[in-house]
């Protein structure tokens, strides 16, 4: 006797969430670290995707050393932000630079230490509010998104 499982089983699972993890990067002069995405020539905080194996401080420094080539001190967690569209959810972390270089890499096509005023002009809401919020001292924040837009908590 054969037996299978139907698609309309399958598609009961509850939807999976991707976990990524993001650096405020902020140098003693005040400027933020961010990178424009090779993607889809956006300007974001250095971050990407947390690996199984390692915990969300080591990933915030392994993706910012990648994507900038500067080293970090993880300081605290200043936010978790989700976006509704594309489950994921972001683990974002205040960083201090402690070494290394400014480099761009395969993800990025340029780093730049922004002022807070040039983060608002160059990124999106969605993300800009990640380093202000880092800025603001009051965190952790917890925020959701469409990817394009905040939502209103309630």
């Amino acid at each position: 006797m054969l037996l299978c499982m139907s698609k309309t089983q399958e598609a009961t699972l509850p939807p999976l969430h991707s976990v990524s993890v993001a650096g405020v990067v902020v140098r003693e002069d005040g400027r933020l670290l961010a990178i424009c995405r090779a993607d889809n020539g956006t300007w974001e905080l250095p971050g990407g995707v947390l690996e199984l194996d390692e915990t969300p401080e080591a990933g915030v420094a392994r993706e910012v050393l990648e994507e900038t080539g500067i080293h970090v001190e993880v300081d605290e967690l200043t936010g978790v932000y989700k976006n509704t569209t594309r489950g994921i959810v972001a683990l974002v972390f205040r960083c201090k630079p402690s070494g290394g270089t400014e480099r761009t890499s395969s993800e990025s096509t340029a780093v730049s230490w922004l002022t807070p005023d040039e983060v608002s002009e160059r990124m999106s809401e969605v993300f800009a509010i990640r380093l202000l919020d880092a800025l603001d001292g009051n965190g952790p924040h917890v925020r959701s998104h469409d990817g394009k837009r905040l939502i209103p908590a309630g």
